[in-house]
């Protein structure tokens, strides 16, 4: 393994020397929250505050981006070690945001050197073992792959790093290159990001806590899903039938409204609830369009909300027990 990693020979816009370029932005960022007393600058703490904290975005990379990578070359560790160690750190911004909000510089000034050291202890590993090996282990075609898929992450830095190769950037939801997959690719077709047979895609939508139906382009049913639990009955004898005759009479007018206004494309989605059977249903509609606009139909889809309306607070722990 190397011993130090050679980013002034990583071409601009590789992933490690983005990495490294965030690097510079991290300690300044370090240095100044730890000479701004919360006490007398709090304002002056919570801007510097809020920037340190778009480190988020260099733990979501890592943690989609290169453990992946790592794992198909059979390190696993980062995916758990590391991943651990951004969740601590998660906790602790956490812990000063509340802090910050409820006016408390004495709990804040508590806190701050946990996170601080947290962080630069992270920077540590990072440049001695995980970017090293990470460079040992992966191939050229990893880290331009890699990097495609940052996109939709984003970076800490002012603007976005240059290209990586230098080369038009393709939009993941438009690349459809075969790549090398870890699993069977057999009976399977290739989706925006994904494959899967369609047992899977059936049973992806059989699972689903919630009913969809799908109205193509000329009001026809095409088709709905069929889980355990429905909020509304639907039989196969919709299939094929316009969709204005799946309503009750005194709602159908606001169907065809919603279908003309999305047919028009001066809508795009439309909300209603309502009670049923003592439980209350939220009912979404969605325009369908494909990538030059064209409308290609619309999504019903029917949610039982009854029990999520009573979440409060929060649950962080299993109790299956």
């Amino acid at each position: 393994m190397n011993d130090t990693c050679p980013t002034k020979t990583l071409p601009e816009g590789h992933p490690i020397r983005v990495y490294f370029q965030e690097n510079d932005i991290i300690h300044t960022l370090l240095e100044e929250l730890t000479a701004t007393n919360p006490a007398e600058e709090l304002q002056k703490y919570t801007n510097i505050f809020n920037q340190l904290y778009t480190i988020e975005k260099r733990f979501a990379r890592k943690e989609n981006q290169l453990f992946p990578f790592l794992e198909k070359r059979g390190w696993n560790g980062p995916s758990q070690g590391m991943w651990s160690f951004h969740d601590n750190l998660r906790e602790q911004f956490r812990l000063i945001r509340y802090y910050l909000k409820t006016n408390n510089p004495e709990k804040i000034n508590t806190n701050t050197p946990f996170l601080v050291d947290g962080i630069y202890r992270l920077l540590n590993v990072e440049e001695t073992v995980l970017f090293p090996n990470a460079l040992d282990l992966l191939e050229e075609k990893d880290w331009i792959e890699m990097r495609a898929g940052e996109e939709e992450i984003g970076w800490m830095l002012p603007k976005n790093p240059a290209a990586y190769p230098s080369q038009k950037y393709i939009h993941p939801s438009e690349d459809f290159t075969q790549r090398e997959m870890p699993f069977s690719l057999e009976n399977t077709s290739h989706y925006d990001e994904g494959y899967m047979t369609v047992e899977q895609v059936n049973l992806l939508f059989r699972t689903l806590p919630l009913d969809l139906t799908y109205v193509d382009e000329n009001d026809k049913v095409i088709f709905y899903n069929r889980g355990e639990e429905r909020v509304f009955p639907r039989s196969a004898g919709i299939i094929g039938r316009e969709v204005k005759f799946c309503h009750p009479p005194k709602s159908v007018d606001t169907v065809l409204k919603i279908l003309d206004e999305f047919r028009k494309g001066t809508k795009s989605e439309s909300s209603f609830w309502i009670n049923f059977k003592e439980r209350l249903i939220y009912i979404r509609y969605f325009a369908v369009r494909d990538a030059d606009k064209n409308y290609k139909g619309v999504i019903e889809m029917s949610q039982d909300i009854t029990d999520i309306k009573k979440i409060e607070g929060k649950k962080r722990l299993l109790d299956w027990e």
